[in-house]
């Protein structure tokens, strides 16, 4: 049947996808909303927000929210990103009505309790020092705050000791009324889900949401990249290296994912196979392409002793040069099969595929069917993914190390043996 989609009165927009043989249903409201939208004295303030949204109504307590829908066997969470926040359920099909009205109950009449928020206040500290004793969480941290230096992008979605333990009732009310409208939100449900009759249990719920937010946009993004260093005793050294990236909406963006799959997805990528099969130079080596709506970030991550940083480094850039050079068709057929086969077995979660479809709403205005998706890939070449890899390489590169990083090279060193493009030897694609 497919993604069906319907927009209410107040221009919220409803998508279902019904799938077969599946007798529960996922489904959310998702908000064009994120770490990124929070003003300079609001860091971590949608973080912590998606927490007390759990935290009490005027028509149910936080116990309440937890066992109406536990009492029918289902489940509730969101999330935080740097772009969205999510607030989803799972449940079975009749119990679809219960989910939307307590989904629909936490987003427009949430009471902010000064006292749950002093408490949720404490265990978000506990969070934000678990994250700090764990290395190769916080390397992430410090990895995309020095790419984006001085910029909500690349700041810690969980905030700070300082931030956390400022924030008010109030506060937290004023950015939910800035933030959150209809026209920055999608509401979907994949699995056993009839649309109509989805739309009029939203529509009775969600119907009166505001219809427009406080139309207020995030800085554009600008990569900056850089370095950054912590020397702590520890018995191995967590690595990132990275460089400017592809944003969803251009056309090297598919390309971008691809060729990470190439270099670091799985056990037959070249980096794994180079750096961890064949040299034994680390025990864990991948890398990733993030995108975001204006800006990406290419990554690699490596976990290494103290022995062998010298070594390592070295190695990882090399294989960087040879993707500008050379990358078999074998290489892209797997790295295809790969994206194909993701996308094949997400779509096989109600969970995965009404995050999927959310995702698509926000960022493109429309579901993206899968064989879109995949006669993009179809189109890829080798030609296409090595001129991309010059041009990625060779852009400002960002460091992050911690751990017994002492033998690690320097970052004007680093960037002096990364590719080099000469003026004009490759052309630019957008």
């Amino acid at each position: 049947m497919g993604v069906e989609v319907s927009r209410l009165s107040n221009g919220l927009t409803v998508a279902t996808e019904t799938l077969p043989s599946i007798e529960s249903v996922a489904l959310g409201v998702w908000v064009k909303s994120g770490a990124r939208n929070e003003r300079d004295d609001e860091h971590g303030i949608a973080h912590l927000l998606e927490h007390m949204a759990f935290k009490g109504t005027s028509s149910r307590s936080a116990f309440a929210i937890a066992s109406d829908i536990e009492d029918v066997g289902g489940e509730i969470n969101a999330a935080t990103s740097v772009e969205t926040t999510s607030f989803f359920a799972r449940v079975l099909s009749k119990d679809v009505p219960l989910a939307i009205d307590i989904l629909a109950d936490i987003l427009m009449d949430s009471k902010f309790d000064p006292d749950e928020l002093q408490r949720e206040q404490h265990v978000i500290l506990q969070e934000i020092g678990a994250a700090h004793d764990t290395p190769d969480d916080v390397v992430f941290d410090r990895f995309t705050e020095t790419a984006f230096k001085d910029q909500q992008i690349g700041r810690s979605i969980l905030g700070t000791p300082e931030t956390v333990k400022s924030f008010t009732s109030k506060q937290l009310h004023a950015f939910l009324e800035r933030q959150y409208g209809a026209d920055r939100m999608v509401v979907v449900a994949a699995g056993d889900i009839k649309h109509d009759a989805f739309v009029r249990e939203v529509e009775k719920r969600l119907g009166s949401f505001r219809p427009t937010s406080g139309n207020e946009q995030p800085e554009p993004a600008s990569y900056i990249g850089g370095d950054f260093r912590e020397n702590r005793d520890l018995m191995d050294a967590q690595i990132v290296l990275g460089f400017e990236g592809r944003a969803y909406h251009v056309r090297d963006f598919y390309a971008s994912q691809v060729l990470s799959m190439i270099l670091g997805g799985g056990m037959s990528s070249r980096l794994f196979q180079e750096v961890r099969e064949k040299r034994g130079l680390c025990y864990s080596v991948y890398a990733f392409h993030w995108g975001f709506s204006d800006t990406g970030i290419f990554g690699i991550h490596a976990a290494t002793g103290e022995s062998d940083i010298d070594k390592l480094v070295p190695v990882l850039i090399e294989e960087l040069r040879r993707a500008g050079e050379m990358i078999s068709q074998q290489e892209l057929d797997r790295a295809r099969a790969q994206y194909h086969a993701g996308l094949v077995m997400s779509g096989e979660s109600p969970a995965s595929r009404a995050s999927q479809i959310a995702r698509q709403l926000l960022l493109f205005g429309r579901p993206i069917p899968r064989e879109e998706l995949i006669d993009r890939l179809s189109k890829l070449t080798i030609e296409r993914l090595t001129d991309l890899s010059g041009r990625l390489f060779s852009t400002t590169p960002t460091v992050a190390g911690i751990g017994p990083i002492g033998g690690l090279a320097s970052y004007d060193r680093i960037r002096a043996t990364l590719p080099r493009i000469i003026a004009g030897e490759r052309k630019l694609a957008v």
